[in-house]
Order: C-alpha cells, then sequence, then structure tokens
C-alpha cells in the first residue's frame, strides 16, 4: 500500500511547489513593478550618466558624438548609465536584467512610435561596478532577434576588457559595437589574444617566402601576384562602401527619454 502511495504522494507535493514558486514569482513582479529608481536620466542628447566615474572625458565624448548621429540617423538613442551598486538606488539583491528594464522604462528611452509606425529601438547600457555586472537592454521594437548579437559584444568587447581593468576602453568598445549593430553593419573585431602577434608574424614570414617563390617561376608567379593585389583592392573598396552607408530615417530632431519607449526584454548580460 506505501509502495502505491508514495508516487501519488511526490505528485501532490511537487505541484504544490510548482504553485508556491508561481505565487512568489507574480509578488515579486509585482514588487518589483512599483519600484521607482532615484536616478534621473542625462539630458535628452547627453546619452551618458556616469555615476561611477568609469568613462575618461575622451571617451565620453566619442561616445556622445556616436548616439548622437545614430539617434539622428535611425531614431535609436544609445543611453550609457554607469552605477557603484544597485544598492545605492534602493534595488540590493536586484537581479541586473530587472534593474535595467525597470530604468528603461521609467525613463520611457525613445520613441514608441514614429508618425504611425511603431518603432521602440531604444538601446540601454547599464555597468554596475560593485555588483561587477553589466546589461544590455533592448527597446520593444527590436524583439529578440539582436539577442545573440548583444551577447556577443557583451563577452567580446565589454566583459573581456572589463577582465583586464579596462573600464573606460570596455564601454565604448560597446557603444561602437551597438552602434554598428543598430545600423546593421558588421561588427568591430574582438579584442586580438597575446598570441595573435606572433602567429602573425610568422604567418607574414610565411607569405613573404611564398611571394618570393613565386616570382621566381617567371610569369606565372607574377600573375598571381596581380590577381592578388586586384581582389585586395576590389575587397577594400567594397568594405569601406559598406561601412560607409549607414542610411538615414530623414533627421530623427528629438531626444532620447520620454518618448513612450519600453523593453521588450532582449538584450544580454555580463559579468567579471
Amino acid at each position: 500500500m506505501f509502495h502505491l502511495v508514495t508516487p501519488t504522494f511526490k505528485s501532490m507535493l511537487f505541484s504544490l511547489l510548482m504553485v508556491v514558486g508561481a505565487l512568489a514569482s507574480v509578488a515579486s513582479a509585482q514588487e518589483n513593478a512599483g519600484l521607482i529608481i532615484e536616478l534621473d536620466p542625462p539630458g535628452q542628447r547627453d546619452f551618458v550618466l556616469d555615476k561611477a566615474e568609469m568613462i575618461t572625458p575622451e571617451d565620453e565624448a566619442k561616445i556622445k558624438e556616436l548616439a548622437d548621429k545614430l539617434l539622428t540617423d535611425k531614431a535609436a538613442p544609445l543611453v550609457v548609465v554607469t552605477i557603484n551598486s544597485m544598492a545605492e538606488y534602493g534595488a540590493p539583491g536586484l537581479r541586473i536584467e530587472t534593474f535595467a528594464r525597470l530604468l528603461f522604462d521609467q525613463w520611457q528611452i525613445g520613441p514608441a512610435k514614429i508618425g504611425e509606425t511603431s518603432w521602440n529601438k531604444g538601446i540601454l547600457l547599464l555597468v554596475s561596478q560593485s555588483d561587477r555586472k553589466a546589461r544590455i537592454e533592448l527597446g520593444a521594437g527590436w524583439g529578440r532577434e539582436k539577442d545573440d548579437v548583444c551577447q556577443k559584444i557583451m563577452d567580446e568587447q565589454i566583459v573581456s576588457r572589463f577582465k583586464q581593468g579596462q573600464f573606460s576602453e570596455g564601454i565604448v568598445a560597446g557603444v561602437e559595437s551597438l552602434e554598428k549593430m543598430a545600423r546593421d553593419l558588421k561588427l568591430p573585431a574582438a579584442p586580438k589574444p597575446a598570441w595573435y602577434y606572433p602567429v602573425m608574424i610568422g604567418a607574414i614570414g610565411l607569405g613573404i617566402f611564398t611571394i618570393v617563390s613565386l616570382i621566381r617561376k617567371g610569369a606565372s608567379g607574377w600573375a598571381w601576384l596581380f590577381w592578388g593585389a586586384l581582389f585586395a583592392i576590389i575587397g577594400t573598396v567594397l568594405y569601406h562602401m559598406a561601412t560607409s552607408s549607414g542610411g538615414s530615417s530623414g533627421g530623427y530632431s528629438g531626444g532620447s527619454f520620454g518618448g513612450g519607449g519600453f523593453s521588450g526584454g532582449g538584450g544580454a548580460s555580463g559579468s567579471w
């Protein structure tokens, strides 16, 4: 008899735990929904709020220049926020994903619509220094299709530099990559590992040896050099054409905040 009752009891216990967990999640969501983060946004076209003082003046100027042009061209505000900790703003123990989403919605980053067209293309890069966490939060207009790209940016451009103590450099690299993402352009290359340059030197040496060997073969060697140079030139021209064509939305003149923008939950997180 005991053997027959036990599976039923386990099932009932499991179901009860699931219900309790669901109720706890709902209660937590309701509590967070009422949380106001005591953090005012920067100016409408200032783009940077560096409370943790992680960004150098030179890099801040670079971020503002990139973000200003992106907002004008694509109506996609790219906002950077650094804080010392989430606890400092009344959110101890809160997940950075929740903090970033609440802040995004509270500030209403980006226009929800342009004319009659749904838009919502805001981008928030949040760094919490003491918590050692960072988050890219995207407006709902991006959907979830850019999540993989954001994770690549977070891992390769931001966190990799943060682990080396290069905070300002990591934030700038993240902004540069997010700007490329917003324009549907190729992302910047990831930082090179320590072994990269010795390998490149070896490859160059091998290339020189190959060229010398081709030249010694006479006309056929020179033909290979000619075609190689031609394809290199064509590739360079095509690359510059692609990276210089960002397109334009007609020159958006609005600001970054109060446009009704809200997060769709997309983006990526990282820690170091």
